[in-house]
């Protein structure tokens, strides 16, 4: 563990909790010890389709008890950052219910008519229509805001386009970039720390990607910790000019003896 006393931490889910269908190894244990010793924490995930009610239910059938509350969307983190900017807006939203049911408890008001925002997260079926009425919105002068970058996603028959994807199609036809609010935008963390009520200089990041989580960590203050139960290798260290502060096998070696 590094010099810095870690008393709150954050958690990518996928790769570094849970596989494709189970847990991985020591992720049961990890949070069942963070939960008896009133360890703050949260579960978090680029992925925009579920609720955390949808989510919850998952880890727990794989073992893993993680209540609603413990859980970070990068759709409740783009709900908090309208409501920050646009308290009581308006947005044209293409996603799931993870995604509209965040942007609504916000406060926001869901139309296709003149919106404050356009907004782009993940959903099973990408519409031509919706994505047509989006293109024409942001044209008229809406915001254009995503949720995410990553352009694939995984899936039994192999990668799916996902938000990032779309978003550079939108952007083809307006010339307008979107602002992405999920992973790596460090904003992803100082948002869940908000929610926690947590400092950066005490709270430890674990991932499994160099390029989302280990950037995104360091650019937020966080003491980072890299696994290698998901995306990475102990190759990618030599491709990028940063470091996490560890790299472990699995979360087993974060707990405590």
């Amino acid at each position: 563990m590094s010099e810095r006393a870690i008393d709150c931490w954050l958690t990518d889910m996928d790769g570094v909790l849970i596989g494709e269908d189970h847990a991985l190894p020591g992720a049961v244990e990890l949070i069942d010890q963070w939960r008896a010793n009133g360890t703050p924490f949260l579960v978090l995930t680029n992925n925009s389709i579920y609720t955390p009610r949808d989510l919850s239910a998952r880890l727990n059938r794989l073992g893993i008890n993680v209540p609603e509350d413990r859980l970070w969307t990068s759709a409740l983190a783009t709900a908090a950052f309208l409501r920050d900017q646009t308290p009581g807006g308006s947005a044209f939203v293409i996603g799931e219910a993870g995604l509209t049911t965040a942007i609504h408890e916000a406060g926001f008001v869901m139309t296709d008519v003149a919106p404050d925002f356009v907004v782009l997260g993940e959903t099973r079926s990408y519409s031509f229509e919706a994505i047509t009425r989006a293109i024409r919105l942001i044209n008229a002068g809406a915001r254009f805001i995503a949720t995410n970058p990553d352009v694939t996603g995984p899936s039994p028959e192999g990668p799916l386009p996902a938000t990032g994807a779309v978003a550079a199609l939108i952007t083809a036809a307006t010339k307008r970039e979107p602002y992405y609010v999920g992973k790596p935008n460090p904003m992803m963390f100082r948002s869940a720390m908000n929610k926690l009520g947590t400092h950066s200089e005490r709270t430890g990041m674990i991932g499994d990607r160099m390029d989302t989580d280990v950037i995104a960590g360091i650019e937020a203050g966080l003491h980072t910790v890299l696994v290698m139960t998901g995306i990475a290798t102990r190759g990618d260290l030599e491709r990028y000019p940063f470091r996490p502060r560890e790299v472990i096998d699995s979360v087993a070696e974060l707990l405590e003896k």
